[in-house]
């Protein structure tokens, strides 16, 4: 593998001009495809195997010509102060209002409150439904215009007037201006890090190029596989991180080589084939973890898992080709100023043999139980709230209180009861029965009598007759775990229901389909855990040639990813620090966030095992002592290595400033997630890991070891090929070769 990678290098170095145009070609081809491409059709939120979506299938079926997740606009009528909405004027506006939404194109039906009886009891609040025939993202514009024109003149007679539903919704913007202070902050880093501005730019440069193609490739394949802009921002986040994270351990073993005397070119090779091949496995890791999304079977998350997939393989390829031909350009813009001028200072600083990372790793393995005892005990602590995981899907409730679908939500559940935003939908299939209006009536009956239950709306049939519809208000919020007991107790109570009427119901509607994804999760996760990790611990063996390591380093994941889920937990669940982070409103988890924290975190976390351990095992298949080969490791990684944790952690952290909650919290889960895995376990708790296993930790059988094959990721035989000049050849000086030189 280092030696493929040696040649690679070397021969992008050399043909720097056919990499860039070949890169250029390809960026160009890719955005030509993505402008001619359609968009992809809206397919919505499926979920196949569990009851609401059968029950949302057996309805789009049932009721041709509308679809079971059209779009819908709540319309909510506040009378102002002192007034009802039944007072003739008001009364008047709503009704115009509803008779003017009903006019539209693509309006299925348009409900009045009045008719509906869609009045709060002390008659202030009213709200009138408006159902489309097409999905959200399939609206037209005059179709929304139509509708706003409509809500402004119910406006214009006094009426306060607040809109729900998916129709008129804003689509937020995935992380806004802090999304740019996180990438600025890691330009800020790396020029901290290398001392030059060159070395800095190169690795964003690589990102965003690396971003580029990502983004227009998942926009040029959109229709073919049904990929959404949704899907396109979690490749975003990891082309970045990833991107950036790649580029700078490259650029930094490009110095390290050209410190020690080697020409331009040979550096740029040794760089691709040592440092490279850890880019190469880490990468793999990352894609593991992203392709094994498609066990839980959720096909939205199948594809944000695909389609990061690929970001993370055009970071890889560009880590791999561009970056050696761009350092063939401008070979010495990346030193810094003194190893350009080869100054008195650098080569004393050179001749240095410890650093702050060695002075670290001398500490940790000087007292290695205290400080795996204090780590694993510190990261337990904060995993503490993952006791109390809730997990569910946020809706109108989590925005913030400025957008008019929160004051939708909070004018309806203070007039009509917490439950009214979370109505159960119950569909029933009277096929085949002789009286189905009779049996419809007697499940409705049986449902509104339910313990939790408020209220039952009347029953909607199809044309055929054979398929009914209604709705069942819980007493409780949508989120509230008495709503989920309710969900549950009616489901159980089916058999008997369903023996008294003579026909089958299923239970759906958003509540419903929150709480049946939400158990195909928490069911996926211990597959999808065995999948990743297995085949991570397989990828780290052949890497390591070692059996306690790939162990060690996956344990250690699973302390990062408890305590990240944990301080999930205690800011968007419990409300710690909610203020600062611009969380207005908590409640439970995201359904799927478990599944992103455990394939995103463990990839990167993957990365940084690689990157560390493997200059450890550089260091002790050279000869040295295992807490030697330790502290050795962190003198040339250390720093690179905390570089990188600081720029992802700046890059995940933009995605905070996000609008939608669910894009806040994956970016503050990934963020701690690579606080505490860099910060505590990579660098604390491995090194005491490993320094109290000593020579065990390297163990392999020698059975295992023949059958292994030898990836040879440390570049021994390439060091061998490649030795060190010198002292006295022409070599010597980091900058004895001219710009450009081959």
């Amino acid at each position: 593998m280092a030696t493929v990678l040696y040649h690679l290098g070397r021969a992008a170095f050399r043909w720097r001009w056919f990499v860039v145009v070949l890169w250029v070609a390809v960026l160009g081809a890719v955005g030509f495809a993505a402008s001619k491409a359609p968009a992809a059709a809206d397919e919505g939120f499926t979920m196949p195997g569990i009851e609401s979506q059968k029950a949302f299938d057996l309805m789009e079926q049932r009721f041709p010509g509308t679809t079971a997740d059209g779009a819908s606009a709540r319309i909510v009528f506040i009378a102002p102060s002192g007034e009802k909405v039944t007072a003739a004027g008001n009364r008047a506006a709503i009704e115009k209002l509803v008779d003017e939404a009903a006019d539209g194109s693509q309006v299925a039906a348009a409900v009045d409150p009045f008719q509906a009886k869609a009045v709060s009891e002390d008659g202030t609040t009213a709200y009138a439904t408006v159902s489309f025939k097409a999905t959200a993202d399939d609206l037209t514009d005059a179709s929304k215009k139509h509708l706003e024109s409509a809500i402004d003149v119910a406006r214009q007679a006094g009426l306060r007037v607040e809109v729900g539903g998916d129709a008129l919704a804003t689509q937020p913007a995935a992380g806004g201006p802090a999304e740019v202070i996180g990438i600025a902050v890691a330009a800020v880093v790396l020029l901290i890090t290398f001392g030059s501005l060159a070395a800095a730019g190169l690795p964003l440069l690589a990102a965003i190029i690396g971003v580029a193609v990502g983004m227009t490739g998942i926009m040029a394949l959109s229709q073919t596989f049904g990929l959404s802009e949704n899907t396109g921002t979690l490749a975003t986040m990891l082309g970045l991180a990833c991107g950036i994270d790649y580029a700078l351990f490259v650029v930094s073993r490009y110095r390290e080589e050209r410190a020690k005397g080697r020409v331009p070119r040979e550096a740029a090779g040794l760089a691709a084939g040592t440092a490279g091949s850890a880019v190469v496995f880490a990468g793999l890791t990352v894609v593991i973890a992203l392709a094994g999304l498609w066990v839980v079977g959720i096909p939205m998350l199948t594809k944000m898992g695909l389609a990061a997939a690929g970001a993370v393989l055009v970071a890889v390829l560009i880590c791999l080709t561009l970056v050696p031909a761009v350092l063939g350009f401008w070979p010495n813009a990346v030193l810094s100023r003194g190893a350009r001028k080869n100054s008195r200072r650098y080569r004393r600083k050179q001749r240095k043999t410890d650093n702050g990372g060695s002075r670290w790793a001398r500490a940790v393995v000087r007292l290695p139980l205290p400080v795996l005892l204090l780590g694993v005990v510190g990261l337990g602590a904060v995993a503490t709230p993952v006791m109390d995981l809730q997990l569910g899907m946020p809706g109108d409730e989590a925005k913030p209180t400025s957008t008019t679908e929160r004051r939708a939500y909070d004018a309806l559940a203070e007039g009509f009861g917490p439950g009214f935003n979370g109505p159960l939908t119950i569909v029933v299939d009277a096929k085949g029965s002789d009286d189905p209006k009779a049996d419809v009536a007697t499940i409705t009956k049986d449902i509104a009598n339910t313990t939790g239950v408020v209220s039952v709306s009347a029953a909607r049939f199809n044309q055929a007759g054979d398929t009914a519809v209604f709705s069942a208000t819980p007493a409780t919020s949508p989120t509230d775990q008495k709503t989920k007991d309710l969900v549950k107790t009616i489901r159980d109570e089916r058999p008997g229901i369903e023996k008294d009427a003579g026909v089958s119901f299923e239970v759906t509607g958003k509540t419903a389909l929150d709480i049946d994804v939400a158990e195909k999760v928490q069911a996926s996760l211990v597959p999808y855990l065995a999948v990743v990790v297995s085949l991570a611990v397989v990828l780290l063996l052949l890497v390591f040639r070692s059996l306690l390591v790939p162990l060690k380093a996956a344990f250690g994941f699973l302390l990062s990813v408890l305590a990240a889920l944990g301080a999930v937990v205690a800011v968007f669940q419990q409300g710690h620090g909610a203020d600062l982070l611009g969380v207005e409103s908590t409640g439970p988890i995201m359904s799927m966030m478990p599944i992103f924290l455990v394939g995103i975190v463990f990839g990167l976390a993957m990365d940084y095992e690689v990157f560390l351990v493997s200059r450890m095992r550089e260091a002790y298949v050279h000869g040295e002592e295992p807490k030697q080969a330790i502290v050795s490791g962190f003198r040339h990684s250390a720093r690179v290595v905390v570089a990188a944790a600081l720029i992802m952690i700046a890059v995940f952290s933009g995605f905070i400033g996000a609008d939608e909650s669910m894009i806040k919290m994956i970016g503050f889960g990934l963020a701690v997630a690579v606080l505490f895995d860099a910060f505590v376990v990579r660098m604390a708790i491995v090194p005491a890991i490993l320094a109290l296993l000593g020579h065990k930790a390297w163990y392999l059988p020698k059975w295992l070891a023949r059958l292994l094959p030898n990836i040879d990721v440390e570049g021994e035989k390439l060091s061998r090929k490649v030795p060190v000049p010198t002292a006295g050849t022409t070599d010597e000086s980091p900058s004895a070769e001219p710009v450009g030189a081959r």
